[in-house]
């Protein structure tokens, strides 16, 4: 797979600036520099002095995502830290991974999108002892993360051809969704036993940019509530941290790749300085997107890849419900494909294309390269008792909203 055009960076930019890629040439560009002491930057300014302390881009320094690799190649821990929803990022994520793994050095990649109970069933992936739709299955992934899996698939992919492990990073979502309308105190015994052993509350500039981010909530009983969110994020960054120091205790001689939001490694203050404090390793902060780019000290580099979007989805354009019996048609979406072929609710997708559909993760996948337009054949089973009867259709997949392609 090519690399993107590309430009790295150190600092964010304000989210009302263009992004930075507009004014790069086309081509695969990068800056970095490093910081040993993060600060996260000055509150409360003038407009003078904001405007006086704003990222200048030498362009006369960047550099490529090879050279970039050379960089980071010697660190024991690179976390490279992505908008989840944006296709180049993971183009940028597989290019590091792929590079740093023919240099020889043995690798794992950790993953926020997998949460610490599933960690087996991404041990048989990679092996080859089971395949992707019962990966997906046994991981719950599309109901416990359910960003497009194209996003990810082809970095999954290559870890197994090349029997890269896979880390299950996060906490499960059960605990942080508890935390967050309860707080710690709130927790049952069984989920109390996903608490890290230390979490370091000292750390007043996480919790000035925490309280900053959730100011922007609409406000509600505002102390309480943000006491069990702040509690939630530090859960997770704390627990992620814990996870991957037992994994890089337990395998001195992987090198280790993180992929999580940005949000969790940006100034050192999520992730990366809670690892530290459990053990001491060199590490590299990766940031993608320019619009990271608010302070030298937000990462050792940023990376500004030029966008790069999925091909739009074909769409059956229902509402559907995994049952004991399989798939069953529950509603339609307005212009629904499926409908307009004929489809009722109620109706159970036996087969697309002759695949048997088992369950929703089949018909996901049954559909996952799908592109509207194009016409797949259905076998479906409507009725009940004595009256059941098979039917089989052609559906012309519809396109999703526009709000979709991304």
């Amino acid at each position: 797979m090519g690399t993107p055009a590309t430009a790295a960076i150190p600092g964010e930019m304000p989210h009302a600036a263009l992004p930075l890629w507009m004014f790069l040439p086309p081509m695969l560009l990068l800056l970095g520099g490093c910081v040993s002491h993060p600060v996260a930057p000055t509150r409360m300014q003038s407009p003078e002095a904001e405007i006086a302390d704003s990222p200048v881009v030498d362009t006369q320094t960047l550099l490529d995502i090879p050279t970039l690799v050379s960089r980071i190649a010697d660190r024991r821990v690179i976390y490279v830290g992505e908008t989840h929803d944006r296709y180049a990022h993971h183009l940028v994520q597989l290019e590091i991974i792929r590079r740093l793994h023919a240099r020889g050095r043995p690798l794992a990649v950790a993953m926020e999108f997998f949460q610490q109970p599933y960690q087996e069933a991404l041990d048989q992936w990679v092996a080859g002892a089971i395949g992707e739709a019962e990966m997906l299955r046994r991981t719950e992934y599309f109901t416990r993360w359910r960003f497009d899996y194209r996003l990810y698939r082809p970095i999954l992919r290559f870890a197994r051809d090349h029997g890269i492990p896979l880390v299950a990073l996060n906490v499960p979502r059960e605990v942080t969704q508890a935390v967050s309308r309860k707080g710690f105190a709130g927790l049952e015994a069984a989920q109390r036993r996903w608490l890290p052993e230390h979490m370091d509350t000292a750390d007043t500039r996480y919790r000035e940019r925490l309280e900053e981010v959730f100011s922007r909530h609409p406000p509600k009983t505002r102390e309480r509530a943000f006491q069990h969110f702040y509690e939630a994020q530090l859960l997770w960054d704390e627990g992620m941290a814990q996870r991957l120091a037992a994994y890089l205790k337990a395998h001195p001689e992987r090198q280790v790749i993180v992929l999580t939001g940005a949000g969790h490694v940006a100034f050192r203050r999520g992730i990366p300085n809670r690892l530290q404090r459990r053990i001491r390793v060199p590490d590299a902060v990766v940031l993608l997107g320019a619009e990271a780019l608010v302070a030298p000290e937000v990462g050792d580099y940023v990376v500004a890849p030029t966008p790069r979007e999925l091909p739009p989805r074909g769409l059956l354009g229902i509402f559907m419900k995994d049952t004991p019996k399989g798939v069953v048609v529950e509603d339609f979406s307005p212009k629904s494909a499926a409908q307009v072929a004929g489809l009722r609710k109620g109706d159970r997708i036996l087969t697309v294309d002759g695949r048997t559909v088992r369950d929703s993760i089949d018909l996901r996948l049954a559909l996952l390269d799908a592109r509207p337009g194009q016409q797949v054949e259905l076998e479906v089973e409507r009725g009940r008792g004595a009256h059941t009867e098979r039917r089989r259709y052609t559906v012309t997949l519809g396109a999703p909203p526009r709000a979709e392609h991304r």
